[in-house]
């Protein structure tokens, strides 16, 4: 007896220690996952909204669309369609999906037009992206989008979601890098650097020599009573702070403080 537990517990002690060993350099490996790396990659926005409507709290990295045929549906819906996207090609959302989702909000809601809207984004539309999803097991990585409406000269503003379901070849994303994955959506859904856009001055070209001259200032940015949150943001950048007083918002800048209510611009000291 002692003889066999003699042969035993060194080998238990082994096996044990071997565990530990593959514990450690697992919890050592700390490799970011597709997930965390694409998450890194598309910032998301964040989406508010008051009595106003919904709007943007926070912009997300800017999107342009490069291929018509993403179908949409407004922000405040409970549901969303998906568009597929695979080898290049964009397929629409199952048409019996949408009939089937025109019916139910038909018999539901209150007005014949609520909730049975949809949105066809266009080539050069301006989106956010919402949420990025990656599903190794099926190939698909799923990106939901919003559009940015004031990008989009949108007046007045409708923003429409949807999402994206990129579809790779059988067995290939779980050995894929996050720059093929971003390669792949880009063909769909590019990286917009118009800064301008999002309320940002023009940077300085590097290959500017000191002897030519500076480009032309852009105009001053004008506020006007009526305006919404969206076009400040859009005129000034993100404001420093915002006190939120239910109806009424004050939007704090470096030397300037613009106040809405109910989503308007009511007075800017």
């Amino acid at each position: 007896m002692w003889r066999k537990l003699k042969g035993t517990v060194p080998a238990v002690a082994i096996a044990g220690a071997s565990v530990l060993l593959l514990g450690s350099a697992t919890a050592q490996s700390g490799a970011p996952t597709l997930q965390e790396q694409l998450a890194a990659q598309y910032k998301l926005v964040k989406m508010g909204s008051d009595t106003s409507g919904y709007s943007v709290v926070e912009e997300g990295t800017l999107l342009a669309v490069q291929k018509g045929g993403i179908m949409g549906v407004p922000y405040s819906d409970k549901t969303v369609l998906t568009t597929k996207y695979e080898n290049g090609t964009v397929h629409g959302p199952n048409t019996a999906v949408a009939e089937a989702r025109k019916q139910l909000f038909g018999r539901f809601a209150p007005t014949q037009s609520q909730g049975q809207s949809t949105h066809l984004f266009q080539r050069g539309d301006k989106v956010y992206p919402t949420k990025i999803e990656v599903k190794v097991d099926k190939d698909v990585v799923v990106l939901g989008i919003v559009s940015c409406e004031i990008c989009n000269n949108a007046n007045p503003p409708t923003y429409n979601k949807a999402n994206v379901e990129f579809q790779f070849p059988k067995g290939s994303l779980a050995k894929a890098s996050a720059g093929d994955v971003e390669d792949t959506i880009g063909q769909l859904l590019t990286v917009n650097d118009d800064s301008q856009q999002q309320g940002q001055p023009p940077q300085a070209s590097p290959e500017q020599g000191a002897g030519q001259q500076p480009q032309a200032q852009p105009e001053p940015q004008t506020i006007q009573l009526g305006m919404t949150t969206d076009q400040v943001r859009a005129a000034l950048g993100q404001p420093s702070k915002i006190v939120n007083l239910g109806p009424k918002q004050i939007y704090v800048y470096k030397d300037l403080k613009v106040t809405f209510q109910d989503g308007k611009v009511a007075d800017v000291q």
